[in-house]
């Protein structure tokens, strides 16, 4: 990457950031292209430059938020953590970004709701389900998920139990909600019977 690159990708860097705050603090429409260039201290027609109109910016924004988050839950899948405890982090952390959108899809209008949630899909499609297929690959290697599951299964069984998760999201339920994580890790892995009654436990799960 060059000089010219780098200082590029340094501007797009501090727009996203800019970007990211004043959408998710006051939604699509509140929020102008001059705001976003003075608080990133860049000029209006540098924003032009880059990403041609105001829509395109916030897609564009949404999609590197999202981006950043997945890197987090790809770190965590590459750590030492056990496989038990990566879905924990990866889980809360699903959690809050999913309050967080929830929060955002609201303040879009109506119109434009259907374009946006088409773009999550996509998203999905193309990002997210390549990195649970790891997920799901890595369990089943370390014996917590039984070979004959399939992706698409554990994909919806992963999303009930983070959406349930979310729905205590809220600021003042935060603490509650990591509380009980373990209590729910437990179903999540073991069922209603728990570790004792589980007939094909991990392998380490003595440890």
């Amino acid at each position: 990457m060059d000089g010219y690159e780098r200082r590029k990708q340094k501007k797009m860097e501090q727009i996203y950031g800019v970007s990211v705050e004043l959408f998710f603090k006051y939604g699509f429409q509140k929020v102008s292209v001059n705001e976003i260039a003075h608080k990133a201290k860049v000029s209006p027609a540098t924003i032009y430059n880059y990403f041609g109109t105001k829509e395109q910016l916030y897609s564009d924004t949404l999609m590197n938020w999202l981006d950043k988050h997945l890197a987090q839950y790809e770190t965590i899948l590459d750590s030492r953590l056990s496989f038990p405890d990566k879905t924990k982090e990866i889980m809360l952390l699903e959690a809050k970004n999913l309050k967080i959108l929830a929060d955002e899809f609201s303040k879009v209008p109506s119109s434009e709701q259907s374009e946006l949630t088409q773009m999550m899909e996509r998203y999905s499609e193309q990002k997210v389900a390549p990195f649970f297929g790891k997920y799901v690959a890595l369990g089943k290697q370390e014996g917590y998920i039984g070979e004959d599951q399939t992706e698409e299964t554990m994909m919806r069984y992963f999303t009930m139990f983070k959406n349930e998760l979310g729905r205590y999201w809220g600021a003042s339920n935060q603490e509650g909600a990591v509380g009980s994580m373990d209590q729910m890790l437990n179903l999540f892995f073991y069922g209603l019977a728990g570790r004792g009654g589980s007939r094909n436990s991990p392998r380490d799960s003595g440890k």
